[in-house]
């Protein structure tokens, strides 16, 4: 089987190690001491032994993987980032307080606007601390001099990668005794953080660390304790904790593919050795948008580029159109950009190959010297 050079934007490439242990084990799932169960984990119980073993071992490669302190909960939940947006403030937002936002991009607006919907149910107040929107696109993250923060504030919010129009935040803003909350769902598990130093981080796996169907929540103790007890339990985080992500039925077939990543992962040298690898591979891409900058005309400001999600124009519609067919016909996939923006995007998050990317940068070479007249 000839697998393709994948650059979806998720859900993503997975490691092929880990998709063929799943693939080995998909009917008779086996124990750790290599015993077969006589059925598939699709079909396995998650309140018994062999799908809690495959539940707790995520959590620790994902614990160990970032560094996370104990004074933080890991936790599995379902409704992807979307979720997320409703669930922190229903959990972390009380009467009478406000919540700062930071808006770099598409999702952080839907973040923002969740958010103030929940706030106005709650007798709350949410603010927008400030927009880098410009003429409907987000091509940077905002200066130090911009960011004002309310010193009373119940949390400040940021996405930490633009998947659509690939900004990142290269450093995280000091909120002060303000707890900070981070929606890093694409570039989570890419670069080494201080999980100590955010009160709150979520991430939908289909980027970097899973398949679609599980939400990782990194989450203080502290403020798990003083949630909200007035929602109903399914969207409490303190219930979730209480349980272990076993309250309900989790999605155990996306927590096992996981694990299965977390693990291959974790092989490539830890979390410093998947940073550098994510910086080696965007450069690749930046380095054909420098050297030819009237063709592959990159739209976001260097320092706030992503290393997640380079995205780039052509010249000419015309000229996007046949890059992108032609780079199919390479087995270069995924590259079209999002919808409501449009131009090419490459994802490269931590299972896409550096030889997909070098096939890549290779193609970009081939294809402006044809077309660059």
């Amino acid at each position: 089987m000839s697998r393709v050079h994948n650059f979806n934007a998720g859900p993503a490439a997975l490691p092929l190690p880990a998709l063929e242990r799943v693939q080995a084990q998909l009917v008779d799932f086996r124990t750790e001491d290599g015993q077969g169960t006589g059925m598939s984990i699709l079909e396995h119980s998650h309140r018994e032994p062999p799908y809690e073993k495959v539940h707790r071992e995520a959590m620790r490669l994902l614990r160990e993987l970032l560094s996370v302190p104990d004074t933080h909960d890991i936790l599995f939940m379902q409704g992807g980032a979307r979720a997320q947006f409703a669930f922190v403030p229903m959990n972390l937002l009380h009467a009478g307080k406000s919540a700062d936002y930071v808006v770099t991009g598409t999702w952080a607006k839907g973040a923002l606007e969740e958010a103030t919907i929940v706030a106005t149910m709650q007798g709350a107040r949410v603010r927008q601390v400030v927009s880098t929107e410009k003429d409907g696109r987000f091509a940077r993250i905002p200066t130090k001099d911009e960011l004002s923060f309310d010193p009373n504030a119940g949390y400040v919010h940021i996405t930490s990668n633009n998947t659509l129009f690939g900004s990142q935040w290269s450093s995280y803003p000091d909120t002060g005794s303000v707890p900070l909350f981070a929606d890093m769902t694409s570039d989570l598990c890419s670069r080494k953080i201080d999980v100590s130093k955010f009160g709150l981080i979520y991430a939908g796996a289909q980027k970097n660390i899973g398949p679609a169907g599980v939400t990782v929540v990194i989450v203080s103790k502290d403020l798990v304790a003083n949630g909200r007890k007035d929602i109903p339990q399914i969207f409490q985080y303190r219930v979730m904790s209480k349980n272990e992500s076993l309250f309900n039925t989790p999605p155990t077939f996306s927590i096992h593919v996981m694990k299965e990543t977390l693990v291959e992962l974790s092989k490539k040298g830890g979390i410093e050795a998947l940073e550098a690898e994510a910086s080696k591979k965007s450069s690749m891409i930046y380095d054909r948008l420098d050297a030819r900058p009237d063709f592959y005309r990159g739209p976001v400001e260097k320092a706030s580029r992503s290393k997640m999600n380079v995205v780039f124009r052509l010249p000419t519609e015309e000229l996007e159109k046949k890059f992108l067919k032609e780079a199919e016909q390479k087995q270069l996939v995924g590259l079209k950009g999002h919808r409501s923006v449009g131009g090419v995007r490459a994802s490269l998050y931590t299972a896409v190959p550096v030889a997909s990317v070098e096939a890549l940068a290779s193609f970009m070479d081939t294809f402006a010297t044809a077309n660059d007249h």
